[in-house]
């Protein structure tokens, strides 16, 4: 028996739920991270100075059902908004799913943990600073957050060697000449003269 097709590799934006469109969010928290747009040129910056409301630990709205009301420049993301807004980052599931590209290994709906976005070092926390304290946002302008994220994959671990009989067990040389060398020249036979 095959396992059904993920919804977001055969829906497009506008045909999903709402439930499954607020679960594409992986919760970077990279898109809640203030950006200054040059008047003159247009040119876009991003700072790593994060929305009052972002949660620097968890990288998600602390209150995100009243979010425009309390910020009012927080930007409602709608399948129209995802195709003309530009400073989305460039790993952002919608953003991705928009451009016809598959979603990255840590997404939470691909891996199944919503905290391998963090392991995988692809959020803002440890990144970011809270807009309270920041003072001026020309002095926190950064790259990263509209750069594609080089994730780090957790380490797995090496399955266990099988195990020697007593007779093959070769026990390890002593580390001779290192910092403890003293004691472990202790353990160091001298041949017979």
């Amino acid at each position: 028996m095959t396992d059904p097709v993920p919804f977001w590799k055969t829906k497009r934006l506008d045909e999903m739920s709402r439930a499954e469109w607020e679960s594409l969010c992986d919760g970077c928290g990279r898109c809640c991270l203030h950006k200054l747009r040059d008047e003159e040129s247009g040119a876009l910056s991003f700072t790593n100075v994060a929305c009052r409301l972002l949660s620097l630990e968890t990288c998600r709205c602390t209150d995100y059902a009243n979010r425009r009301r309390r910020v009012p420049d927080c930007v409602n993301l709608t399948p129209a908004a995802v195709r003309r807004i530009d400073w989305l980052p460039p790993s952002c599931a919608y953003r991705l799913l928009e451009e016809g590209k598959p979603l990255a290994w840590w997404h939470p709906l691909v891996s199944g943990d919503p905290d391998t976005v963090h392991t995988a070092g692809v959020s803002a926390r440890g990144r970011a600073v809270s807009e309270r304290g920041a003072g001026p946002l020309e002095h926190h302008v950064v790259d990263w957050p509209g750069r594609s994220p080089r994730p780090r994959r957790p380490l797995t671990p090496r399955p266990a060697a099988p195990p020697q009989a007593a007779a093959d067990a070769v026990p390890p040389a002593p580390n001779v000449g290192a910092p403890d060398a003293p004691a472990l020249n202790a353990l160091v036979k001298e041949p017979p003269r």
